[in-house]
């Protein structure tokens, strides 16, 4: 397989997801862009933040997703927050279907990225996170902070005796 193949080039993170969602599975999506979306993503304008996915007529698609139009994109360039279609294998779509309305997940785009000379976007099936939750992690993430903090101030202090 050729080296630009296997390079991933990250162009967006969704962090509010990660925050506000259990995240249960993830999934890799091609997306369907035109020229102008794509120069616009090499220079990162884009934004993830209260996006989610939805299946409509068997088909997936990112809904606001916000894409800046190309600064130099003039009549070629789309509306920001058009629909982007998410392009998977139907079996996977429909798998995808059954949990979103048997089970009550969603799907949230995760992170955009270059996959060689293709943009993917990882969609993740999430559960929703309770406030207690969302209190816990940040609880959790706070003490590891803190924990890494102590830790590296009493390896600095070691180099100094």
């Amino acid at each position: 397989m050729p080296q630009d193949k296997q390079s991933k080039k990250i162009i967006a993170v969704n962090r509010k997801a990660r925050h506000d969602y259990f995240v249960e599975d993830t999934y890799e999506a091609g997306i369907e862009l035109f020229g102008t979306e794509v120069k616009s993503l090499r220079l990162g304008q884009v934004n993830l933040k209260d996006s989610f996915c939805r299946v409509i007529d068997g088909e997936l698609f990112a809904i606001g997703v916000h894409i800046s139009p190309y600064e130099k994109g003039n009549i070629f360039n789309r509306d920001p927050m058009r629909h982007k279609k998410l392009l998977m294998h139907k079996r996977e779509i429909l798998k995808l279907q059954q949990y979103i309305t048997r089970d009550s997940y969603t799907l949230v785009p995760l992170s955009l990225y270059f996959s060689g000379s293709n943009v993917k976007m990882e969609v993740g099936l999430c559960k929703g996170k309770k406030l207690w939750d969302k209190r816990e992690s940040d609880a959790k993430a706070q003490a590891g902070r803190e924990i890494e903090r102590v830790t590296k101030s009493r390896s600095h202090r070691d180099y100094e005796d």
